[in-house]
């Protein structure tokens, strides 16, 4: 704030020249006073000191004491790998021991369906209804064979009282009973082949689809007057009808080279799943493949996991974890290793105040914590927190440090 006065001094008369010097003295005196107090009320208050800035010593940086940056920097020690937990893709399917998968074995077209998805069947339940002159011919074949057979017996009977007469000889009855078994065995095949997908005797073209084995109807593929072949099977042909028992579910998991030793048959492992978060399911390895993925490196193993209460669907992504133990190494949270590059890297507190960048080799890498095969070693203390900024911090001290010695040179 300035302040400016001006004084107006008339002197018009020899009266007005009464104002001495003294006066005028004590006026001016008087103004520079309040100038003075102005001025003090209006100073801007003094800034605080910055802190000093970190610097460079050798491969170390090195902080002030109380300095603010530090209460960001939080330090932990580097604890042995005894045993830590990994995480594993996995997912959940049918278990394929107690799923069936039923497909058409003649040529037909669908005359009624008797099932459909959720529903409960038995061992034996007709599914679907197919109207089939295939089927049909396979049901004539066994009537006709069953005609033969009756033939062949009546001339076997004949031939015999023929041969105890004299009358026919012995080469004939032979003849005549070799037809007879012949017979016997064309209705054997033939009432095989029609009684292994439920025909009888009787010729009516009307085959009936049924499951193998009690379950729930978990997928249907078929509809009402639909055509069906037996070339529309196989491979990458859905099935007519998938019945399976739910109440216990395959969990495939994607396991890496280093991870075969604790997936082993019988071993146990915990399930998670994003449908149920904070919840964990148990399974246990059943078995594990001989190949590996070329394209991923993965290698597939087999799991179980109880369902009892059908919660868990097929096709459901998970995380299978797994404790997997170490015998060297030591565990340090994901965040505090840094990738520069190929590189990894660590800081460690070599006392308080003091940091130093240590290069390490991981031997196994998690999204919560990873193991250090060399490089560090347990008990060192390590920065957990804000290792981003720290690791910005030592490039911009050691660019300071580059820069005075190239201006001292």
């Amino acid at each position: 704030m300035v302040h400016s006065f001006t004084f107006h001094l008339r002197v018009r008369n020899a009266s007005s020249r009464s104002i001495t010097t003294r006066s005028l003295l004590a006026l001016a005196l008087g103004c520079s006073a309040l100038l003075a107090g102005c001025g003090e009320a209006t100073a801007p208050a003094a800034a605080p000191a910055e802190a000093a800035p970190p610097v460079v010593q050798g491969a170390q940086l090195r902080f002030p004491a109380d300095h603010p940056q530090l209460a960001l920097l939080r330090v932990s020690d580097a604890q042995p790998a005894k045993e830590i937990v990994i995480d594993l893709p996995a997912k959940l399917v049918w278990n394929e021991e107690r799923t069936q998968r039923i497909y058409p074995p003649f040529a037909g077209r669908v005359a009624a369906i008797r099932a459909d998805l959720g529903q409960t069947v038995k061992a034996g339940s007709p599914l679907a209804l197919l109207a089939s002159p295939d089927f049909g011919q396979a049901q004539a074949d066994t009537a006709k064979a069953h005609a033969d057979q009756v033939l062949a017996q009546q001339a076997l009977r004949r031939q015999r009282e023929l041969f105890e007469a004299g009358i026919v000889a012995r080469k004939d009855l032979e003849q005549t009973e070799a037809d007879a078994a012949r017979a016997q065995a064309e209705v054997a095949r033939a009432a095989a082949r029609t009684s292994l997908y439920g025909g009888g005797t009787t010729v009516n073209q009307q085959l009936a689809i049924s499951a193998n084995m009690g379950g729930v109807v978990v997928e249907r593929n078929l509809n009402p007057g639909q055509e069906l072949r037996p070339d529309q099977s196989g491979p990458g042909a859905p099935a007519l009808f998938v019945v399976t028992d739910p109440s216990s579910l395959w969990v495939q998991i994607d396991a890496r080279e280093g991870d075969l030793a604790s997936l082993r048959p019988g071993d146990g492992f915990t399930l998670q799943v994003p449908a149920y978060p904070g919840e964990t399911f148990t399974g246990r390895v059943m078995a594990t493949a001989d190949a590996i993925d070329p394209t991923t490196r993965t290698l597939k193993v087999r799991g179980m996991v109880p369902n009892a209460d059908r919660r868990l669907k097929a096709e459901m992504l998970a995380t299978a974890h797994v404790n997997e133990s170490r015998r060297s190494g030591v565990v340090v949270p994901a965040e505090a290793v840094t990738l520069n590059g190929k590189v990894h890297t660590v800081f460690v507190q070599r006392e308080p105040g003091v940091f130093e960048p240590r290069t390490v080799t991981l031997g196994h890498e998690g999204p919560r914590d990873v193991v250090v095969a060399t490089g560090l070693a347990a008990g060192e203390k390590i920065v957990t927190q804000n290792v981003l900024l720290l690791a910005r911090q030592f490039q911009s001290a050691q660019e300071e440090a580059a820069m005075k010695k190239g201006a001292h040179q």
